[in-house]
């Protein structure tokens, strides 16, 4: 009866230090972010010092990104091509009209005329997605694709 008493006794202590092993390596596993040398409020003040660093280079961006967002609607972001057939020979279809334009509807519209022996070469003020002179139906139909919707 003792023996069996002793028994239970061994086993519900090993069984509390199995439970006790696991809380033990939890504990652990929290522990190991902490800095070895224990210094953890001087860890605290060096993300104290990064994060205001960061802030500071955040801070210095903003006026970058401002003048950034001002000058986008300004830039050639939309573009279209129309290929076609200048000269209505077997080689055609190498003929382009190429359409840059801004959020506005306005930039260039480049066209190049590929001929039997040379080719010709055009630029064309668009603005508000009209040509600041006449545009060939080419032209007009790289300007439609390239605006923006």
């Amino acid at each position: 009866m003792l023996l069996g008493i002793a028994l239970g006794l061994a086993a519900l202590a090993l069984a509390a230090a199995v439970v006790l092993a696991v809380r033990v390596a939890r504990l652990q596993r929290r522990l190991d972010i902490l800095p070895e040398d224990g210094g953890i409020f001087e860890a605290l003040r060096r993300l104290d010092a990064d994060l205001a660093a960061n802030e500071e280079a955040v801070a210095a961006l903003r006026p970058v990104v401002q003048s950034l967002h001002e000058r986008l609607p300004g830039a050639l972001r939309h573009v279209a091509v129309v290929a076609f057939d200048a000269t209505g020979d077997l080689a055609g279809g190498l003929s382009r009209s190429i359409a840059l334009l801004n959020e506005r509807g306005d930039g260039l519209v480049f066209t190049v005329l590929a001929l039997r022996s040379e080719s010709v070469f055009y630029v064309k003020m668009v603005r508000g997605g009209r040509g600041a002179e006449s545009l060939s139906p080419e032209e007009q139909e790289a300007v439609a694709r390239a605006r923006p919707r």
